[in-house]
């Protein structure tokens, strides 16, 4: 469970008051699509409940499809659905508190098996034999064979929770989110072994990106445990930081994504103490400072919860996890902040997979 979902508490009773009931389930499906350029919608579901899903949307045909996991393989996915990669002939998708990585097949969406792992979180492939998967509340990432969907090992850090990561000139970058790390981890993916340690400007970094000019942006920062977000973009052949913003004390900066040209940040403002206004926000790579207002602001009873930019088009999806009991509503948006349409999908929507 992203640690993020405890910050929806406050909101989540306020809006049980409201409404508290379930939507009807969908009927399962008599026939399925094939390949169909899917943005797929990974939808956590409400912690310790069991009812993660996994919708796919047609973006060329403006059609929605969910739950596909359950209606195809007639049992349901576990409890909290974190994310997925596409590798090969095979979609990989990590339930979190489930402890383990369903695998099926792309073009079917047929399990072909599971893979047991603490805690996924992340996948990050490395080649067609090997990818790397961070795990929530332990000190490791463990390696995975794709193709035979074994744990073959794993590497270890000197700090708990290991999480975003991405692949760089033969490296892989990676961050471990403890509040007591102040280092963004090189690793030589042939060998496996640590061979770097980047000094940061701020502990706790949790996600790391790489832009247009090959420059990585760490975002580091857990406001509930203390530490004060900051967003650093950093040389990586240098390990030098060229700069740093640093939020306001008690922001709560979340799930960065980059833009089709890979020039323009988009992240989510968690609901806090009020210190910025909750919403989208966008930063340009070559920005002076941080926005003060977001370029898509949430509404009443709105909890933003997970943001995504098509590379196909730049169309930006919004996901409102609402309140983790009912179904949640995905907004997709012109690049130019104009809504398009929006749908329905499963509880706690959470992240968003484009499998173009």
């Amino acid at each position: 469970m992203d640690r993020k979902n405890y910050q929806a508490l406050i909101l989540i009773l306020c809006c049980w008051l409201v409404s508290c009931k379930k939507d009807k389930p969908e009927p399962a499906y008599s026939s399925l699509p094939g390949a169909i350029g899917n943005v797929y919608v990974i939808c956590e579901g409400n912690f310790t409940s069991g009812d993660a899903s996994l919708y796919a949307w047609a973006s060329g045909k403006d059609s929605v499809f969910g739950d596909i996991f359950e209606s195809v393989n007639k049992q349901p996915l576990g409890d909290i659905f974190q994310s997925m990669q596409h590798i090969g002939d095979k979609l990989f998708l990590c339930i979190n508190n489930s402890d383990k990585i369903v695998v099926l097949s792309s073009a079917t969406w047929q399990q072909t098996g599971t893979i047991n792992i603490k805690k996924p979180r992340y996948i990050l492939p490395v080649s067609t034999t090997k990818a790397y998967i961070s795990s929530e509340y332990n000190n490791k990432v463990y390696i995975i064979n794709p193709q035979t969907l074994v744990v073959s090992d794993s590497i270890t850090f000197p700090y708990r929770n290991t999480e975003g990561m991405c692949l760089y000139n033969g490296s892989a970058y990676i961050c471990v989110w403890d509040t007591a790390c102040g280092k963004l981890y090189q690793v030589d993916i042939i060998t496996n072994n640590i061979i770097r340690e980047i000094n940061l400007p701020a502990k706790a970094p949790q996600e790391v990106l790489i832009d247009k000019e090959q420059m990585l942006w760490v975002l580091a920062g857990d406001e509930p445990y203390g530490t004060t977000a900051t967003l650093s973009r950093i040389d990586p052949t240098t390990g030098e930081v060229l700069h740093s913003f640093l939020f306001p004390a008690n922001a709560n900066p979340f799930k960065p994504v980059l833009n089709a040209a890979k020039d323009t940040i988009c992240f989510l403002e968690a609901y806090n103490k009020g210190t910025m206004p909750n919403g989208v926000y966008k930063v340009g790579i070559h920005a002076s400072a941080l926005p003060a207002q977001p370029f898509v602001a949430d509404k009443a009873n709105q909890y933003f919860y997970a943001v995504g930019i098509n590379p196909a088009n730049d169309e930006i999806y919004i996901a409102d996890a609402k309140d983790f009991n009912q179904k949640g509503t995905v907004y997709i948006y012109r690049p130019d902040g104009t809504v398009r349409t929006s749908f329905n999908v499963g509880s706690g929507p959470g992240h968003f997979y484009f499998d173009n």
